[in-house]
């Protein structure tokens, strides 16, 4: 069932461990991290019968460096769900002193079965964002284009 909250937060401290010979968010950590706020995301809409998997990072796009020692925050939301698939948008709420968001997402989650297999979603997870505000009408706008390429 849809989470009363359409929206889930991740906050995460931008550590040495992070970041780039540059002192920023190292594009490896930023998947890490960006993979776990979409699952957190899809599974809270799915509940507690979630058994999603990656499916496809369809768009994941770094906007803004991450300095070490910024504490950066992504929204998450399901734009919409089909059968057995769920779509998350992400969106790195803007850093200090910025007015842009410093990243933004788009993965696919599929339901599976214990043979590894799609599996229908539950009717009352059935969630499809057509008037949401942006950011999320535009990563949906954006989703919609880039899911029919290979």
């Amino acid at each position: 069932m849809l989470s009363p909250d359409p929206e889930t937060l991740t906050h995460r401290l931008i550590l040495p461990r992070d970041a780039n010979h540059h002192g920023t968010l190292y594009a490896g950590s930023l998947v890490s991290l960006a993979l776990e706020a979409a699952y957190a995301t899809a599974y809270r809409a799915v509940g507690d019968s979630a058994n999603l998997v990656l499916k496809r990072v369809v768009d994941l796009r770094c906007l803004e460096p991450v300095p070490i020692g910024e504490v950066v925050q992504i929204r998450g939301s399901v734009l919409w769900t089909r059968t057995a698939q769920v779509i998350v948008g992400l969106n790195g709420a803007p850093l200090k002193g910025r007015k842009d968001s410093w990243m933004d997402a788009i993965m696919q989650f599929v339901q599976i079965d214990a043979s590894g297999r799609p599996r229908p979603l539950d009717e009352s997870v059935a969630i499809d964002r057509l008037d949401a505000p942006p950011p999320w009408s535009l990563l949906r706008s954006r989703a919609e284009r880039l899911l029919p390429i290979r």
